[in-house]
């Protein structure tokens, strides 16, 4: 079970996080973006650029993750499809979005997205911090320890 990463929003810190976990668990890991990505020489893990243009990538994952897989991408539409084709997202800030919360999530998006086009100004989302951080690192070693068990 491979993990997916929607890499154009990807933090380099959480890469970085991503990348040993691949080494340590010999796991699949690709990152698919619209721009060429710098990643360590592994077996595990594989970079894929894809072409520019709105959801490109967006797409590729789509098309290609599978049932039990793994989606790191702050994206809502992107991981409420993902969800419905029963693989799971971590977003960055380690927020695991399963069947159980993925229409919540993409509802309260969609409200936001039109408060937005109605003019309303919205605050972005809060930097990356060390609370942050460890969460990613605990729902991605959840999901590891689970794979490991099942295999």
């Amino acid at each position: 079970m491979p993990i997916w990463v929607d890499a154009d929003s990807c933090p380099k810190v959480l890469k970085e996080m991503l990348f040993k976990a691949a080494e340590r668990k010999q796991q699949p890991l690709y990152l698919v973006a619209n721009h060429s990505l710098q990643i360590p020489r592994s077996p595990y893990i594989r970079a894929v650029q894809v072409e520019h243009g709105f959801d490109v990538a967006d797409r590729y994952i789509e098309q290609r993750i599978s049932s039990g897989d793994l989606l790191i991408s702050n994206d809502i539409p992107l991981a409420a499809a993902v969800v419905a084709k029963g693989a799971l997202c971590i977003t960055s800030k380690g927020r695991l979005l399963t069947p159980d919360n993925i229409s919540d999530r993409l509802t309260m998006r969609n409200l936001q997205e039109e408060l937005r086009s109605s003019g309303v100004q919205l605050s972005g989302p809060a930097p990356l911090g060390p609370q942050d951080k460890q969460q990613f690192a605990n729902q991605l070693d959840q999901w590891l320890q689970k794979q490991t068990k099942t295999s």
